[in-house]
């Protein structure tokens, strides 16, 4: 019924069916964003709460750097899970990445090791030293649990199921603050071991959650490639009426028989592997942007100041630039497999990255940055002075996010991700570049100098990218437009063929 295919496309790619579709993907980035702040407001009010937050600091730095090879798995399931075999041979690599992130963590564990970064590298005092290594024990189960419920959340977003994906994150909260709440009131363990445990068992339930949640999505994957298959999932939501089971129906093959091998294609571990390991690199190197913002201000002007406005605007500034790195999946499962309907999903992306932006400005240039900074943040009026100004050159970033996240997931869905590591190395190179020029060549305020870095390392990772996205868009839009050209030949061959017969 092709009729009903593209009635169903259309409304599914409207502003109305894309905000749907994305919606839960949003509130489960802000929900992750409040997490944070949430725990350690708990352990501030647990015996020792200098020690306390900043072991839990350390540590928690610790565990986001160790999990980063598996941060890109919800990224890498929703563009390549498409089969059984697929979904094995993935599975099957998160497997080893997920093992491989747990030894690193068990590696940082060893006490020579621990006591050669913590007190060595790092040069924390040995009490801090001795909390940070207990709280890094309890985040453990941590890097396994975060690859796991990514890849099964990925299959979640893939088959359309996205409200699913905010409902485990609901869970992972209510989870999380149960266990905050027992072991504060039940047990003496310090407060970053509470937060570390809290944060890996909310974690652990998430990830439990998302695989039983994931079981139609899965079943229909390893399941009979017949009609019957079709009836488990819900209705696709590509904007191709060639694309019906694209995202989360099988049984009905997508690709054109006469068409290249490229994404019908039995996918092999080595494919798994040039696809992944740009984005893992990318989270490895994106990571490395705060820390290195942070060596800059300690060298520029009002280095203290900077210093501790610096996280209180970038928790602002997360806060909607969180909104826009969930647009990045959205469009990986949304987009048709030639770019069909890139056109409806920029146009949203558009509308979205002017609405986050303006809401920070209207924060940011207006008397309610003051009540933000002062009566919500809690900083004094003297540091507000230092914080204003930074936030207002953050006011771009948001749209400016929102955009690449477009052209990643462009990029992701068509399997070319290589461009997105050279984009994140030259974004930071502009933050270093921009920082120095007008941080210490013109003697500008650390955290100003620090966040108009960080707006054109963002621009420049845009400019960067969107002719490689024009480029992979053509490319794409390439076989689908000879596999029509070629069925319409045939189609043609035949008919003539028919007529032939009939008049003899």
């Amino acid at each position: 019924m092709p009729s009903d295919s593209r009635a169903v496309a259309a409304k599914d790619l409207s502003a109305r069916g894309i905000f749907a579709f994305w919606a839960p993907l949003a509130a489960t980035w802000v929900m992750m964003a409040v997490e944070g702040p949430y725990l350690a407001a708990v352990v501030a009010r647990l015996p020792e709460p200098t020690l306390g937050l900043a072991a839990y600091g350390v540590a928690i730095a610790m565990a986001v750097l160790i999990e980063a090879p598996v941060i890109m798995l919800l990224s890498a399931s929703t563009a390549l899970v498409e089969d059984a075999v697929s979904y094995r041979r993935l599975r099957t690599f998160a497997h080893g990445l997920n093992a491989f992130s747990t030894l690193l963590l068990l590696l940082v564990l060893v006490p020579p090791v621990h006591r050669g970064l913590m007190i060595g590298a790092l040069g924390l005092p040995e009490d801090l030293a001795h909390l940070t290594y207990g709280a890094l024990w309890c985040f453990l189960p941590w890097p396994a649990a975060i690859g796991y419920r990514r890849f099964w959340q990925g299959v979640l977003i893939r088959s359309g199921r996205t409200r699913l994906v905010a409902g485990g994150t609901v869970l992972r909260l209510i989870a999380m603050s149960t266990a905050a709440i027992v072991l504060a009131v039940s047990t003496d363990l310090p407060g970053a071991s509470v937060g570390a445990s809290a944060l890996s068992f909310g974690v652990v339930a998430e990830a439990v959650v998302a695989r039983w949640m994931a079981r139609g999505a899965i079943g229909a994957l390893l399941g009979p490639t017949d009609g019957a298959a079709s009836a488990v999932d819900p209705p696709t939501v590509s904007a191709d009426p060639h694309d019906i089971a694209e995202i989360g129906r099988v049984g009905v093959s997508t690709a054109d028989p006469a068409a290249g091998p490229a994404e019908g294609a039995e996918l092999r571990f080595s494919d798994i592997g040039r696809f992944y390991v740009p984005l893992a690199l990318t989270s490895l190197i994106g990571i490395g942007i705060q820390p290195m913002l942070t060596f800059f201000m300690g060298r520029a002007a009002s280095p203290v100041e900077s210093l501790a406005v610096f996280p209180v605007v970038h928790s602002l500034g997360f806060l909607f630039r969180s909104v826009g790195l969930s647009f990045q999946d959205a469009v990986i499962a949304l987009l048709g497999r030639g770019s069909e309907g890139y056109a409806q999903i920029r146009r949203f992306a558009i509308g979205l990255g002017a609405a986050l932006s303006g809401i920070l400005a209207l924060i940011a240039f207006t008397p309610l940055s003051h009540f933000w900074f002062v009566h919500v943040s809690g900083l004094t009026p003297g540091l507000a002075d230092f914080a204003i100004p930074a936030a207002r050159v953050l006011t771009p970033v948001p749209f400016l996010g929102v955009i690449l996240s477009l052209h990643r997931g462009t990029l992701i869905r068509n399997r070319t991700t290589g461009p997105i590591i050279v984009a994140t190395a030259a974004e930071i190179a502009a933050v270093a570049v921009v920082f120095v020029v007008v941080g210490w060549g013109l003697g500008w305020v650390g955290a100003t100098a620090a966040f108009t870095g960080f707006l054109f390392g963002r621009l420049t990772a845009n400019v960067y990218l969107t002719p490689r996205v024009r480029a992979v868009r053509a490319r794409a839009a390439r076989p689908r437009t000879a596999g029509v050209a070629r069925t319409a030949r045939t189609a043609r061959k035949s008919t003539d063929s028919r007529d032939r017969g009939s008049s003899e």
